[in-house]
């Protein structure tokens, strides 16, 4: 009996000091946080080197340590179209991601992916879609807390056969995911959807003769290995990207951490994130020229405005889908255009 009494106290002696370890910290202590980050970038894209650890970096040091982020690049943790999902499930405590992966998911957010609206750069761009989401609260991202997001501005058309006008697009399989791939059926091309981690094999095996990507493509995923044109089309693409943090994981954060991280990502948005992609273009189009022979074709005027007429149906489509769900699809669509005439104007006096 005595030696039974003996173990009792033992184990429940135990179960005090364990249930302490995992309880909250002792007085005088700060409790810290570590999470995990999910995106589908190779570990040695800057959307990894900078942005994803540089953001880590800033808010480990703003909260004093408090805080600690773990990134798990190229689908290691989930796949690319999954990581919103992942997030919401508290498979990943944060991801990155674009939001056309999930095709449909986010129907308002798809006003900053429409074509015909033209963007020059990645920070007018990034720039009209923070402001435009700000300001619209779509229901659609209020199952996570967004940080912020950010966009690739301009995407161009990288074939393997020349692109000089709308008959030379006809019938080309060329990669796209979300609007893109709308948009490239009403030029006359056959999209092929696909994330851009598959896009170099199925160009180097001829499954498809083009990639509709923003430049840094070239580099970053080794496209200009396997293009040799380069057709700008700055109407026809911008892919919106999410940092976002499974909510349950915010809300249980202290207010000071909340109000630390949001001071954060306002100044890593501003300083780092949103013209990511314009830094990025321009050096990947530079190693494409001089590594792999890239050659550039640029549309005339009169030859884009038939592109551009091509695709206006598309915002059409968009404004009807907004109306039956209950939206103001010409509002929105109107503000997106707004933003990114007056984004363009202050990048261009600025430069």
């Amino acid at each position: 009996m005595l030696k039974k009494c003996l173990l009792l106290i033992i184990l429940f002696t135990g179960a005090i000091l364990v249930g302490g370890c995992d309880g909250e910290p002792e007085s005088g202590e700060q409790e810290t946080f570590e999470f995990s980050l999910a995106h589908f970038f190779p570990a040695n894209h800057p959307a990894e080197t900078e942005l994803v650890q540089g953001w880590a970096q800033e808010i480990n040091e703003a909260t004093d340590g408090r805080v600690t982020i773990t990134s798990y690049p190229g689908e290691t943790l989930s796949d690319a179209d999954e990581i919103y999902n992942a997030v919401t499930s508290g498979i990943a405590d944060i991801g990155l991601s674009c939001f056309s992966y999930t095709r449909g998911r986010f129907p308002v957010l798809e006003a900053f992916e429409l074509p015909g609206i033209v963007y020059e750069t990645s920070w007018a761009a990034s720039k009209t879609a923070w402001e435009g989401i700000q300001k619209l609260d779509p229901e659609e991202v209020q199952d996570t807390q967004l940080m912020f997001v950010l966009a690739t501005g301009p995407g161009d058309l990288f074939t393997t056969t020349p692109v000089n006008n709308l008959e030379d697009l006809q019938g080309m399989n060329i990669r796209a995911t979300g609007l893109s791939a709308e948009t490239l059926e009403e030029l006359g091309a056959t999209p092929d959807a696909m994330p851009q981690s598959e896009a170099y094999e199925a160009l180097a095996r001829g499954m498809v003769q083009g990639n509709l990507s923003p430049v840094e493509v070239l580099e970053g995923w080794n496209h200009g290995e396997v293009t040799d044109y380069l057709t700008r089309t700055p109407f026809l693409y911008n892919t919106l990207f999410f940092v976002t943090m499974n909510q349950e994981k915010w809300d249980r954060l202290p207010a000071d951490i909340q109000t630390t991280i949001e001071e954060v990502n306002e100044a890593f948005f501003e300083e780092v994130a949103c013209s990511l992609w314009d830094e990025q273009n321009s050096s990947a189009w530079e190693w494409a020229v001089e590594e792999t022979g890239q050659e550039l074709i640029e549309l005339s005027e009169s030859e884009a405005e038939r592109w551009i007429e091509k695709v206006q149906p598309i915002q059409e489509k968009y404004k009807e889908n907004m109306e039956a769900a209950g939206h103001d699809g010409a509002e929105i669509l109107e503000m997106v255009q707004e933003l990114a005439e007056t984004y363009a104007e202050e990048y261009d006096e600025a430069n």
